[in-house]
């Protein structure tokens, strides 16, 4: 009976879109709220994922502080951050780096950070983007956001994945929980293919018709900005277009 009910209950689990899977991994730590919460910094912008926004989180949750060089956030729900004003076009190198000065202070695992590109209709429940983000574990992932996009079984998930968590070596390990990590992050796009570094060393590789498609990226081109996951503490520096 114990053996049925656990084929059952994998069977359920593969079937679960991710969007719901992903809400699910998350429980554990419940979105938490920053006092005197919002988006400090002129011209910029925020989006909360869809199950915080379900589970009546907002924006204001969270905190967003300082300046577009020097960027202090105090993340509850899941988010990207932009300024409409910061897009790229053509070939363009986007990067900046993200300092998390106590890993998983507010959290039970690890949850990661780093930079989109490609962002569209960002106002929107249209939107699209990719982002790459390490953790302070050592492990990389390259996801993004379009809301045809699907997963197993043909689900209409919100998400596809170009590369999914793995440890890479680039990527700093942070000493023990607590301490803090550093990663350097930048993503490059030229002549149509885009490649995400970490640390000056490049992690992933795309090809336009890759990243660029149906379910995908509408284009290389658009807003470029910050994604965060939810309960994390870490500083960005020197974010920017090069």
């Amino acid at each position: 009976m114990r053996v049925v009910k656990a084929c059952v209950t994998a069977a359920i689990v593969v079937a679960m879109p991710f969007a719901v899977q992903l809400a699910a991994r998350q429980m554990g730590d419940t979105d938490r709220k920053i006092p005197d919460g919002g988006i400090k910094i002129a011209g910029w912008k925020g989006r909360i994922d869809p199950q915080s926004t379900k589970a009546g989180g907002t924006i204001n949750d969270s905190k967003v502080s300082g300046t577009d060089k020097d960027m202090k956030l105090e993340i509850g729900p899941a988010a990207v951050y932009w300024n409409p004003a910061n897009t790229a076009s053509g070939d363009y190198t986007v990067k900046a780096t993200f300092t998390e000065p106590h890993y998983m202070s507010a959290n039970s695992h690890d949850h990661p950070y780093g930079i989109f590109i490609g962002g569209t209709k960002m106002d929107t429940d249209q939107i699209t983007l990719v982002y790459c983000v390490p953790y302070g574990d050592g492990g990389v992932l390259v996801r993004g956001f379009n809301p045809t996009a699907t997963g197993r079984g043909g689900n209409v998930t919100g998400v596809f994945t170009l590369q999914p968590k793995a440890v890479n070596e680039a990527v700093h390990k942070a000493a023990e929980k607590g301490a803090s990590v550093t990663q350097d992050v930048m993503w490059t796009v030229k002549g149509g293919k885009a490649e995400c570094s970490v640390n000056g060393k490049v992690v992933g590789s795309f090809e336009k018709d890759q990243i660029v498609g149906a379910g995908k990226l509408d284009s290389l081109d658009g807003v470029y900005g910050i994604r965060v996951s939810h309960n994390v503490d870490v500083n960005v520096t020197g974010f920017g277009k090069q």
